[in-house]
Order: C-alpha cells, then structure tokens, then sequence
C-alpha cells in the first residue's frame, strides 16, 4: 500500500480526468438525449424515424467499437481532430463517443418520462393554442425530467464506469484505468492494493452519486 500512495499523485491524476470526460460527455450525452426525445415523440414521421434508428443502431453497438469507430474512422481515416495536442485530441474524440453512446440511454429515459405525462394535460395545453414546441418544452419535458431522475442518475453511473473503455478502446485517454496499467506495466505498484485503491476512487465518485440522484428524485416526484 506504501507503494500506492507514493503514487498517489497519478492516481489522483487519472480520476481528473475521469471527472472532466465524465462531466463534459454528460452535458453533451443529455443535451443530445432531449434532442432525439424531442424528435422521436415529435407529429413528423420522418423525424421520428431519423431519432429511432441513431438509438436503435448505436445502444445496440457495443461502446468498445463506438470508440475505436471515433479513434480509427474519424481521426485516423477521416483526419478529424480537436486539438493539436494529442492529450486533448483524444480526449474530445472520446467524449464524441461516450455523448453519442449515452445520449440513446438518456433519450430512453426521457421517452419514458413522457408517457407519464397525462394525454388530457397534452390535449389541454393544444386547446390553449400552444404549439408541439411549447408543449413540449413548457408541459411535458419538465415533468418527464422529473420523473425520470432516478434513471438517468443510473446512466451517469453507467457514463462514470464507461469512461475506463476510452482507454481499452485505443484512445489513450489518461484516465484512471489507464494509470493503473501503466503502473503495472512499470512494476512500481503492488497489484491487489492498487486494483483495491482505484476500486475505492470509483466508489467514492459513484456512491454520492446514487445517493444524491435518489433523493432528487424522492424530493422532486410528480404527485399524481
């Protein structure tokens, strides 16, 4: 264990980055889920169809081959980068991946949240004149934000434990997995205390995480 913490400032630096890929992709992964919700419970056919095949095709992608697609078809064939600095560079490209791979489970939850919210609330708010914009936005999504708290802390949980595939993936995103194979690769550590270590900084970004989602959503329930 003495060994581990004389390297505690890696590990403290690969649950840095862990943090700022999870924040950054959650933003992004939930700002894209209401999007394809908007769409896939929008009067337009086509509309519809565009939001259900990205969630169909991309839940049902396994998140490894949604990353290597981000690092090999993109960046490597496609020369999309983000950043001059390879560190930033491939950390932008990892959040692509884990946004457009969460936002389909972000999406399912809101679309869940949606058939909730009571038809006669929809039907009074168009007898108001309100548009399916305005419905939308000042009807339906608030309390389907609010009854789907408890699923989309889940998700964040699930984001939280995905980002270790950035690197599994190829990306070579400094990440807290990554720091820890790199120092198996250099012998420097003991094996059981570290995987026991970097288990324990999972927990400790996962656990508040649970807890605070389920109160939110014991204290923000719709009463019906």
């Amino acid at each position: 264990m003495e060994a581990f913490l004389g390297n505690i400032d890696s590990v403290i630096g690969g649950f840095s980055w862990t943090v700022r890929l999870t924040v950054i992709s959650a933003v992004f992964s939930f700002v894209l889920g209401v999007i394809l919700t908007s769409m896939r419970v929008s009067p337009v056919p086509f509309m519809r169809v565009i939001a259900t095949g990205y969630v169909e095709v991309v839940r049902n992608t396994p998140l490894t081959l949604v990353l290597l697609f981000c690092g090999l078809g993109l960046n490597s064939s496609l020369g999309l980068t983000f950043s001059e600095t390879v560190a930033w560079n491939v950390y932008w490209l990892a959040v692509l991946g884990l946004s457009a791979y969460t936002a389909c489970f972000v999406s399912e939850a809101l679309r869940s949240g949606v058939n909730t919210v009571p038809f006669g609330q929809v039907e009074a708010a168009r007898s108001l004149g309100l548009t399916f914009t305005q419905n939308l936005r000042l009807i339906v999504l608030p309390q389907a934000l609010r009854s789907t708290i408890g699923p989309l802390g889940s998700v964040l949980i699930a984001l939280t434990k995905n980002t270790t595939v950035a690197s599994v993936a190829g990306l070579g995103v400094q990440e807290a997995s990554r720091e820890m194979k790199l120092m198996f690769d250099q012998g420097v550590v003991p094996v059981i205390p570290t995987f026991v270590g970097f288990a324990i900084g999972f927990l400790i970004l996962t656990l508040p995480m649970g807890y605070l989602f389920g109160w939110m959503s014991r204290r923000l329930a719709v009463a019906r």
